[in-house]
This record gives structure tokens, sequence and C-alpha cells, in this order.
């Protein structure tokens, strides 16, 4: 998205100074949001075995936080403008260490769901979105490299924290490990304390005494927060038809996307491998994704790719689903771990480009509204697809139903976004063909009505004069017929 112009945002961003310490604190904040739900899966073997959980029921640990992690995006949003990003962070610090902490003296299942899914998704959703909020208004002409500096704590911290969590679980078992990962999860905190407020500036009027001067910065943020407490969810998107394919392959990916990376340390330790190798294929996979996200991003930028987006979308869909079908053919570690680049290259793709197409179909004025309504609705299949998955190996018990279900489902919605989008431009090529029809029929219209008044002109002129001439005529032979009267 091309970001606003300095007279829209009403001031000028630093663009650097103290603006990139706020980075490093979004940096972590950002990082422990994207990569807690996928590093809690190394403690599932253990909770299982402790707790008597299925694997359905341990998927849900996970598939609740992340979808309260999305679904919090609105309140966090509201949260935001109305206090600000620096005590939101710190509040969603303190709920995610809680959460840790609350989590590690836990002796049921539905307690986890609590306080790990509910809690600690609600932490990750103040820190998400507030971390994103705070680099928009510090940076204007170097905000990609600045979202992009913070958004890399995703792949960094998975890197980091899938080997300290594998070390953490041996040394310290499941419950010290969730402590301490909490006390490390309030680091957030301090990265919150970072965030220090932008001022909005307000240029006071000449004759405004001092006293004035001083309040109209107050006066221009309250006015900046009501604005934030109006915006809603705009439901008009769902008669846009490039929004609704969209919506239906976004959520195919989101039902298959999660369910085989939580699995894949579980999977690989059945396998017969060492856990701690089975940890580094989670390393291995946040590596990838490091370089495949910007890598992508400016290979969509090119003029080749820019103008067909939404089939190259379609195309990283259709080959992260293909690594996820072929994953049960594979038995040795070293193959594995081919599996897991390949999966994190398709996985980095399909993330590089989701928002971007979304900004591609609605626009840059269109896109906050339709970015919150769809991170609501990506909570749905986010919330069901591991837990899904999960049964499917109660069932069976074998993990290469999990990795079909979610091949298939997969690679079906990108088939169907390429597909749809084909049928979708033929529609709007369609449409602006009887536009360009219907104006030219009107123009000829207009013409030829134009050309028969020219041609009418003179006929009615003449029409117009012989009247007036007669009554001329008239007049003249009858000069005096009231005077006649007037005398007899």
């Amino acid at each position: 998205m091309s970001p606003a112009r300095a007279d829209e945002l009403g001031y000028k961003p630093l663009d650097g100074g103290w603006g990139w310490i706020v980075v490093v604190g979004a940096h972590i904040s950002i990082g422990f949001a994207y990569s807690t739900p996928k590093t809690l899966s190394i403690f599932f073997k253990e909770i299982q075995e402790d707790l008597g959980a299925s694997y359905s029921e341990i998927a849900w640990v996970s598939s609740i936080m992340l979808a309260v992690m999305y679904a919090g995006g609105p309140v966090s949003s509201v949260l935001v403008c109305r206090f600000g990003s620096r005590p939101v962070v710190i509040l969603g610090g303190l709920m995610c260490g809680v959460s840790m902490v609350a989590a590690s003296f836990g002796s049921s299942i539905m307690y986890l769901y609590f306080c790990i899914g509910v809690i600690g998704g609600c932490g990750l959703s103040l820190n998400l979105n507030a971390s994103l909020t705070i680099i928009s208004k510090y940076f204007l002409a170097k905000r990609p490299l600045a979202n992009g500096l913070a958004m890399a704590g995703s792949p960094v911290f998975l890197c980091c924290l899938a080997p300290v969590n594998q070390y953490l679980l041996v040394r310290f078992g499941w419950r010290g490990s969730l402590l301490i990962l909490g006390g490390l999860m309030l680091n957030c905190c301090v990265a919150g304390a970072l965030m220090r407020p932008v001022i909005l500036p307000c240029k006071p009027t000449l004759r405004a005494p001092q006293e004035k001067v001083e309040e109209q910065p107050n006066n221009c943020n309250t006015k900046l927060k009501g604005s934030c407490m109006k915006k809603f969810l705009d439901l008009s998107f769902f008669k846009d038809r490039g929004f609704i394919i969209y919506l239906i392959g976004n959520v195919m990916f989101i039902f298959g996307a999660y369910a085989p990376i939580l699995f894949l340390l579980t999977y690989a330790i059945k396998q017969g491998i060492e856990e701690y190798s089975a940890a580094y294929l989670l390393s291995i996979m946040g590596f990838v994704d490091m370089f495949v996200r910007p890598g992508t991003g400016l290979l969509a930028n090119s003029k080749w790719i820019r103008p067909r987006i939404q089939y190259f979308f379609s195309f990283a869909m259709v080959f992260n689903g293909m690594c996820h079908l072929l994953c049960p053919l594979i038995k040795s570690y070293a193959f594995l771990v081919v599996y897991t680049v390949f999966s994190g290259v398709g996985f980095g793709m399909v993330f590089a480009l989701i928002f971007e197409c979304l900004m591609d179909l609605m626009g840059t004025q269109r896109f906050p509204s339709a970015v919150g309504l769809v991170t609501i609705i990506e909570c749905f299949p986010m919330l069901l697809g591991p837990p899904a998955a999960g049964l499917l190996v109660d069932i069976f018990g074998d993990y290469k139903y999990l990795f079909f279900m979610c091949g298939s489902v997969i690679v079906t919605g990108g088939v169907f976004l390429f597909v749809m989008n084909i049928f979708n431009y033929h529609m709007q090529e369609k449409a602006k063909d009887t536009e360009q029809n219907q104006k030219s029929i009107e123009n000829q219209d207009q013409v030829s009505v134009s050309e028969t008044g020219m041609n009418q002109t003179p006929e009615a002129a003449m029409e117009r004069t012989e009247p007036e001439a007669k009554e001329k005529n008239g007049a003249q032979r009858n000069p005096l017929p009231e005077n006649a009267e007037t005398l007899m």
C-alpha cells in the first residue's frame, strides 16, 4: 500500500531518530506474536502424556491462541486510538507473561485453553496491532523498510525460540518451560516502553493566546480518537465479486496452513528423529521464511508479475499444498529437511502476497476496512483447522492423513483462485466493453440530435418569421382599430 502523504497525516513523520528504537520494540513484540503459537507445539507431546489429552484436544491450544489473536484486532485498534500504542503493548506483554505463568500450574486441558488460548491470544493481539500502528506514525518515506524490519521478528524469533524451547523442555519439563517462557514474554513490556507516543502538532492561529496554543494538540488527539471510535466494518465488501473469490481461497488456505507446522515436530519424532533435530526443523523453516518474504515482495513488484499478482498468489498456494501432499512419502531426516525448506518457501510466498493481493483488489482507500473484515473471518478456519487435523490422527493413528487433508484443501483453494480470477477478469473486461459501447452509443445519439437540430433550425426560423411578418402586415393595414371604437 502506498504510504499516505504528509498533508493527509496532518504532520511530517520523523522517518528516523527515535523511530528506529520503536522498530526494535515492534520487532520484539511482533516476533513473540507470530512465533509463540508455532513453538508451543514443542511441548505438545509432554502435555499429552501428563494431562492425557488427544491430538485433537492439544491442537486446540494453539488454534484458540491464533484465533483470538486475529479476532481481537478491531478491539486492539480501538484501544490504540484511545490510549496510544505504549500502554496497549505493555498491557499485552503483561497478559502474555501472566498467561504462560498461570498455564504452568495447569492440571487440565481446559485450563490451558483459557490461560494460553484466551488470555495469551488477547495479549498477542494487543502487541501485534499496536506495534504496526506506531510504525505508521513515525515513518513515511522509509515506512516499507521499517515495516520489513519489524515483521522480520516473526522468522527470527521462530529460529531462536524453537531450539530454546526444546532445551527448556529437556531441562525443566513443560511446566518449568512455560514459567520461563512467561518471564521472557514480559520483555514485550520493555518493548512497549520504547514506543514513545507521537504528539500530533496543530497549527495555532496568530491571534490565539499561548494557553490555547498549548491545549490544541490535545484537542487534535481527541478528534483523532473520536474518529477511530466511529470506524466499523464495511459489510458492502460482500457485494464485490473479487473480494468473495479472494476470501474463499484465503479461508481454504488458512484452514490447512498451520496444522502441518504444529504437528511437524511430533511427526518427525514418530519417524525416529532425535528431539533436538526435530526442533531444528522449525528453525530451518523460520530461516527460509526470513529471506523468502522480501524476495517474493521484490519479485511481485516486477513489471512481469505485478499485473498478474493474483495468479502468482494462486501458484504460491498450489506450491505450498503440493509440499504437504508429498510429505508422507518422506522417511529420512535429510528429505524431511528438504520438505521443510520447500514448505517454508511456499508459506513465505503466500504470506508475502496475502495482503498485497487484497490491496490490489480493494485499493488503498478500502484496504483498512477490508483487512479488518478478512482477519475476523480468518479466525474461524484458523480455529478449526488444527483440531480437525488432530482428529484425523486420533482416528487413524497416522499423520499422513493430516498432511493429505491440509495439502488437498490448500491445492483446491489455489486452483479455485486461479480459475475464478480468470472468470472475474473476463467479466470485468466484458463490463468495461459494455460501458464503452454504451458511451459510444450515447455520443452518437448526441451527435445525431445536434445534427438534426442544426438541419431543423432554418425551417423553424422560417416558420417563426412568417407569422411575425403577417402580424406586422396586418398591423400596418389596420393601424387604428382601437381609436375607431373609442370615437364611436
